[in-house]
């Protein structure tokens, strides 16, 4: 195909700019990040909260790309390839963060006696999206507060399935976790950030 018989593809024919790229195109790398950068800085301010930051994963993931195209081989959607690689930068970014005192996930889990009843009244799973929280510019600075209190894993799913709303199978799929793990994780951090809102709201969990 000459350079002057080609078309942009379609969002079904993704797969079409990574072998050109894989071939030395440099339109096939402006295409892809056309489409995929809004995405990626979206994900990367939910991981970190900061534009010049966000925009610095941005551009690591999209260098990433460039430089190591030539391994893609199709075993997952490109748009997952994408956003492990913007997971994975942001969580080592996280990690190299001056650690914050980290709040114990335990501290909002039921409590239980040696014969299996409660010492204390359980916290009810937040089972509604996170982002119903994000509705009172007040909620939202809260709740952004305390998703940067969990570890940068648990945060990860939370940002993924919550925030981004993908799929948790997906999610999985992009931190390297099994579907079990994901759900184990986000039920755990859902737990724990309906504690933390309503410990700094002044109200007794339901």
């Amino acid at each position: 195909m000459s350079e002057a018989s080609y078309e942009r593809p379609s969002d079904t024919d993704t797969h079409v700019l990574i072998e050109r790229l894989q071939a030395g195109h440099v339109d096939a790398f402006e295409d892809l990040f056309e489409r995929y950068s809004p995405r990626v800085y979206r994900q990367a301010m939910h991981f970190l909260g900061n534009e010049a930051e966000a925009e610095e994963i941005m551009q690591d993931v999209f260098l990433t790309l460039y430089e190591k195209a030539n391994t893609f081989r199709g075993d997952a959607a490109v748009s997952t390839w994408l956003y492990r690689l913007t997971a994975n930068t942001a969580i080592s970014r996280l990690r190299r963060r001056s650690r914050r005192q980290e709040v114990p996930l335990d501290v909002y889990l039921p409590q239980f006696s040696d014969d299996g009843h409660h010492l204390e009244r359980p916290v009810t799973d937040w089972s509604d999206d996170i982002e119903h929280a994000m509705v009172r510019e007040e909620s939202r600075q809260l709740l952004r507060d305390a998703i940067d209190k969990l570890r940068p894993l648990d945060k990860a799913v939370v940002v993924l399935s919550d925030l981004e709303e993908l799929p948790q199978r997906e999610t999985a799929d992009i931190l390297g976790l099994s579907l079990a793990a994901v759900k184990a994780r986000l039920h755990r951090a859902r737990l724990f950030l309906r504690g933390q809102l309503a410990t700094s709201l002044g109200s007794a969990p339901a």
